[in-house]
C-alpha cells in the first residue's frame, strides 16, 4: 500500500499547493493522502475570531476542491476539516474518495485553558465508539485525531478491527517532539500496526504564546520502529506499507492472540 503525507502550513482558501502535490502523488502511485490539522482551515485560535458564515463559506469551498481532486486523481484524501451544520461548528476528519465523502466527528477534543476546543466546537461528548475505518485493496485503515491518540478507550475500539495502519492528523506544538515520537512508536508496537502521522508546520502568535508547529510527520512500523520522518519544512512524504509485515509482527509478538483468548473466558 502506497500512501503519502502532505506536510504544510495553513493554506486558507488557496488550493494551488494541493493541486501541485496531488499531481505528484498520483504519478507515484499513491492511493491515500493524509493532511495534518488546521491546514485547510485557520488555526483554532484564529477560528474563534471568525464569523460562522465565513467558516461555512471556507468549508464549502474546500469540500468542492477536495471532491474534485479525489475524483480527478482516483485518490482517497484524509483531512481534518471544520464544517458548519445548522449554524453549529464541528471539528471533523473528512474522507474523500472518487465516489463519496464521509465526515468523522472527532470524539475527544482538547480542553485546556489556553486551548479549549471542547468548549468551542459543537461535537457532543459521548461514549467512545469506533473511529473512521475503511479498506483499500484489503489494506485496512483507521483514522483518529492527534489528541485521541492518547486515550486507551479509542485503542480498545481499534484493537478488535484488525487494522493495518492508523492515520493520525495532528497539530503538535510547544516543543513536544520527543513525547509525540515516543507515544506513536509505543502505540504502533503494542498494536502491531503502522501509524502514519501528519503534523502541520508554521506559526501562530497571540498575546501569551507562540505556537510553533514543528512538522516531524512520520511513519512508525508494526514493530515500533521509526521508518520515515520529515523535518520542519514543507514536504511530501511517500511511504510503502505491507499487510504481510503487520501479520508477521502480530505473529511474532502474539499480543492480540493473548487478549483474544481471554475475551472468550
Amino acid at each position: 500500500m502506497r500512501a503519502a503525507v502532505l506536510q504544510l502550513s495553513s493554506q486558507g482558501m488557496s488550493s494551488t499547493k494541493l493541486y501541485n502535490y496531488i499531481r505528484i502523488a498520483n504519478k507515484q502511485g499513491v492511493k491515500v493522502l493524509l493532511l495534518g490539522e488546521y491546514i485547510l482551515n485557520p488555526f483554532f485560535k484564529e477560528l474563534q475570531t471568525l464569523s460562522i458564515s465565513m467558516i461555512k463559506e471556507q468549508a464549502q469551498h474546500q469540500i468542492k476542491i477536495l471532491k474534485e481532486l479525489a475524483s480527478t486523481y482516483s485518490l482517497t484524501i484524509i483531512t481534518p476539516l471544520i464544517i458548519v451544520k445548522k449554524d453549529k461548528i464541528y471539528k471533523t476528519i473528512a474522507k474523500f474518495t472518487p465516489s463519496s465523502s464521509y465526515y468523522y466527528q472527532q470524539q475527544i477534543l482538547i480542553n485546556y485553558a489556553h486551548w479549549n476546543e471542547e468548549n468551542f466546537f459543537a461535537n457532543k461528548p459521548k461514549a467512545v465508539q469506533a473511529p473512521l475505518i475503511f479498506k483499500i485493496d484489503n489494506f485496512k485503515f483507521a483514522v483518529i485525531s492527534g489528541f485521541e491518540l492518547h486515550f486507551d478507550k479509542i485503542w480498545e475500539q481499534i484493537s478488535s478491527k484488525n487494522i493495518d495502519c492508523v492515520l493520525v492528523p495532528s497539530v503538535s506544538t510547544f516543543g513536544s517532539y520527543e513525547r509525540w515520537k515516543n507515544l506513536i512508536l509505543s502505540r504502533a508496537f503494542t498494536q502491531n500496526c503502522y501509524i502514519l502521522r501528519a503534523n502541520r508546520i508554521g506559526e501562530y502568535c497571540d498575546n501569551e504564546f507562540t505556537w510553533s508547529f514543528y512538522g516531524d510527520s512520520l511513519l512508525a512500523s508494526p514493530n515500533g520502529e521509526l521508518l520515515e520522518h520529515l523535518g520542519n519544512k514543507e514536504e511530501l512524504m511517500i511511504v510503502d506499507m505491507s499487510h504481510y509485515d503487520v501479520a508477521k509482527a502480530r505473529e511474532s509478538w502474539g499480543f492480540k492472540e493473548i487478549i483474544d483468548k481471554r475475551s472468550l473466558l
